[in-house]
């Protein structure tokens, strides 16, 4: 048999007040004087009881469920983004919010299913979130709703967006090199697109070349060549050993990811080149074996946690929800693959 809502008469008849004393000592209200006595019966009672607020009731009273929607297509499938999700999660609990997540798994129809499954629960607010950064169309029943990109772009749509600063970690992982003292022969290994089919991938890379660009012309010093790929440990070393074989030695390698970094350790391995005592490296992403690696690899760390934190932090502040490009800074890691160039 299921056992009956405590409901807020019960607390207030076993602490001995009126059902609207109850009420303010619960709800937190200091605007009417009630005895520290009578505060403490009420706080005492609800908890013996199980009391439980009626977030319905609230809900009609306040026109607020407390709850956002975090759609997603495949965020929580990849073990290394879940800093996003806890980013997110621990902003809204500070907040007294509830976040439901929904994942998609990249089909359009569930998407529009998963939204309006939100809306229909009455949640206050959605946060549309991609695992990689691009370009997206929203769906139709998100306009004209309280809504923040996480993790991706929406041109014409009027909503924040939080993505990572790319083209500043660009500029940082040329100024490692720099500061190193390499001015010649830096390869980038991944080039601007990711997975030519998709465009996963191509954003970052855009920006992130953009960026080193920049910051190298900046410091009298250029690329000697880009090598296009795919962004796998099976990339970078197909393309790092192909270099090698053509005659070509490079003095440091910017690398797409760190995975591609893995494989270039490999190929620069096999080669007998010392890292970073012949070759320096720097890369993007700072996964988990990043620091393992030997040496440990340097890299710029996307800033999975600050991501989600920001963007539910956006969507609770009314007075911050315009079509503003937040970027968020990605940290250096700076570990051993970087040295001077070699005599």
């Amino acid at each position: 048999m299921a056992r009956r809502r405590v409901t807020m008469a019960d607390v207030a008849r076993s602490a001995g007040v009126s059902q609207t004393t109850a009420s303010f000592v619960l709800s937190g209200r200091t605007d009417k004087r009630i005895s520290t006595a009578a505060s403490e019966r009420v706080r005492e009672a609800a908890r013996m009881l199980g009391y439980r607020p009626n977030v319905t009731a609230r809900s009609l009273r306040t026109k607020s469920t407390q709850t956002i929607g975090l759609v997603s297509d495949t965020i929580t499938t990849t073990p290394y983004a879940g800093d996003l999700i806890r980013g997110a999660l621990e902003a809204a609990r500070a907040r007294e919010h509830l976040l439901v997540i929904t994942e998609t798994g990249g089909d359009r129809a569930a998407e529009s299913g998963l939204v309006n499954g939100l809306l229909d629960r009455q949640a206050d607010a959605v946060i549309y979130a991609t695992m990689y950064t691009r370009y997206v169309t929203l769906p139709q029943e998100l306009y004209g709703r309280r809504v923040v990109l996480l993790n991706c772009l929406a041109p014409g749509f009027d909503a924040p967006s939080v993505i990572p600063d790319e083209i500043e970690a660009g500029r940082a992982a040329a100024r490692l090199l720099l500061t190193a003292g390499h001015t010649g022969g830096i390869w980038a290994i991944g080039g601007h697109q990711a997975v030519p089919a998709t465009p996963d991938g191509i954003f970052a890379g855009n920006e992130r070349m953009r960026g080193l660009q920049e910051a190298l012309r900046a410091g009298r010093a250029g690329l000697e060549g880009v090598i296009e790929c795919e962004w796998g440990a099976e990339d970078g070393y197909r393309e790092v050993r192909g270099l090698l074989e053509d005659g070509h030695t490079p003095r440091a390698l910017v690398c797409a990811t760190d995975r591609v970094s893995f494989g270039a350790y490999q190929a620069l391995a096999e080669a007998g080149l010392s890292v970073p005592d012949e070759v320096s490296v720097v890369s993007f992403d700072d996964q988990d074996f990043a620091a393992w690696l030997h040496p440990a690899l340097s890299t710029l760390a996307l800033p999975h946690y600050e991501l989600g934190r920001l963007a539910v932090e956006l969507i609770l502040d009314q007075e911050r929800l315009d079509a503003t490009v937040h970027r968020v800074p990605m940290p250096p890691r700076v570990r051993g693959s970087i040295g001077p160039p070699p005599d």
